[in-house]
């Protein structure tokens, strides 16, 4: 509790530098925050022509492009939260060293930058709904916080474990971005869950990402509230980040030394 207490009275700093890191990323871009929506565009785009023209997937009444986006957009927020928070610290270790500041700052600052470009990516969202004519479904817009808290959780979990790690052990960073590729086909962004055997399926879900993604798709696709994966989950998220909470903690004496 001290050191969520800690945290808090350090939000001033939280927000500062997580606006630092939006500065730094967009300062001297020609095209600047449109790199948020181009990025999962493209992908989608790509995705759209293999897997409705090459090898057809059936995702039902629903167009592949907008099936595509609604999960390309959340993924691509843990990928890019992941990668930075994994090198928050080892960023800016200059600070680390000589200035006492809750350490976790760095990198839950990284998770908040990247938290709006998820916002930026979403607004193209918004058109291709009013392009396809996807009904709203207003109840179920009362759970897209929910099932958003649940994944700032999982990240946040997952990114304090990899920040500290990565002071540790440098390798962590290649093996990070070869967990996200694999998990990636792991979860249901290219492909819906009906083409998981219904046998695998309780397995499937215990990939928090999996109910993540296909919560999303039922409030904003099919106008339908979550499944009981939307709470399956949410328990592992917030475990993950106990975890990585308390882990961190664990170590954080450590990091000036081992620098």
């Amino acid at each position: 509790m001290e050191n969520i207490k800690a945290l808090s009275n350090s939000k001033d700093l939280l927000i500062g530098w997580a606006g630092r890191t939006i500065r730094g990323r967009y300062q001297q871009s020609l095209l600047g925050w449109l790199w948020a929506i181009i990025q999962p565009a493209a992908s989608v785009l790509i995705f759209s022509v293999i897997f409705t023209q090459f090898v057809p997937i059936d995702t039902g009444d629903i167009p592949y492009p907008i099936f595509s986006y609604v999960a390309v957009v959340p993924w691509a927020f843990l990928a890019s939260s992941l990668t930075d928070m994994s090198i928050s610290l080892v960023s800016n270790m200059s600070l680390v060293t000589k200035i006492y500041f809750p350490r976790e700052v760095l990198p839950v600052a990284a998770m908040l930058a990247r938290l709006l470009d998820f916002g930026i990516s979403s607004g193209l969202l918004i058109v291709l709904m009013i392009i396809y004519r996807v009904e709203i479904f207003p109840l179920g817009l009362i759970f897209l916080p929910v099932i958003l808290l649940v994944q700032i959780a999982l990240v946040t979990g997952l990114g304090l474990i990899a920040a500290a790690l990565n002071i540790f052990y440098r390798d962590v960073q290649p093996l990070l971005t070869l967990v996200i590729q694999v998990w990636f086909y792991a979860s249901p962004i290219i492909y819906p869950i009906s083409m998981v055997p219904s046998k695998y399926q309780t397995l499937y879900f215990l990939n928090p990402m999996a109910g993540i993604l296909e919560s999303y798709r039922d409030i904003l696709l099919r106008q339908s509230l979550p499944g009981n994966y939307l709470m399956i989950a949410g328990v592992i998220s917030f475990l993950i980040l106990i975890l990585g909470y308390w882990f961190f903690k664990r170590v954080e004496h450590l990091f000036a030394d081992i620098v």
